[in-house]
């Protein structure tokens, strides 16, 4: 992969805005969960990419990064005329298997068939949601704190699949 999977503080800064331009209308607006969906589905992709080592998600994954740093350094630089280049503490989540690609892959079509069908306004937010859970996800913290959604996603893929191989089931 040619992407970066260090963040900077710019790139945080990046994720930051585009998270505080999507939760800004859910405040004003009386803060119904409904607002948020478009911004979650797009946060759940964004998620379940990050636990892809390869592949075109492991590569849309890792390329948020590098457009999230310059960014963040483009607007750090013009705001405030300060330097926020310095990385953070990088974090990954590991360990999917071929069971639960499959059901990222799922999660993944799904939510870009809930993109399709989006208006103007949505589809922005869904982008929104997957730039700031594919950034989100490469520091320390926030993929320290999902460390179990690989062994999630594989128990999720390996029910399904013991489930269609039982005898009992058809």
């Amino acid at each position: 992969m040619t992407g970066t999977t260090t963040l900077t503080v710019g790139g945080l800064l990046a994720a930051v805005l585009v998270l505080a331009a999507n939760l800004r209308p859910w405040w004003k607006g009386g803060r119904e969960m409904k607002m948020l969906s478009s911004f979650g589905k797009g946060l759940l992709a964004a998620i379940c990419a990050a636990a892809c080592p390869g592949g075109i998600l492991g590569w849309s994954h890792h390329h948020a990064a590098t457009i999230a740093n310059r960014a963040g350094q483009r607007t750090s630089d013009a705001a405030a005329g300060a330097s926020s280049g310095s990385g953070l503490t990088t974090g990954q989540l590991v360990g999917l298997s071929a069971t639960g690609a499959a059901v990222v892959i799922v999660t993944v079509f799904l939510i870009s068939l809930a993109y399709k069908d989006a208006g103007k306004k949505d589809k922005r937010r869904i982008v929104g949601g997957a730039f700031v859970g594919s950034t989100f996800t490469l520091t320390a913290g926030v993929a320290g704190a999902l460390v179990w959604l690989p062994d999630a996603l594989n128990g999720v893929g390996d029910s399904v699949v013991s489930a269609v191989q039982s005898s009992g089931l058809l």
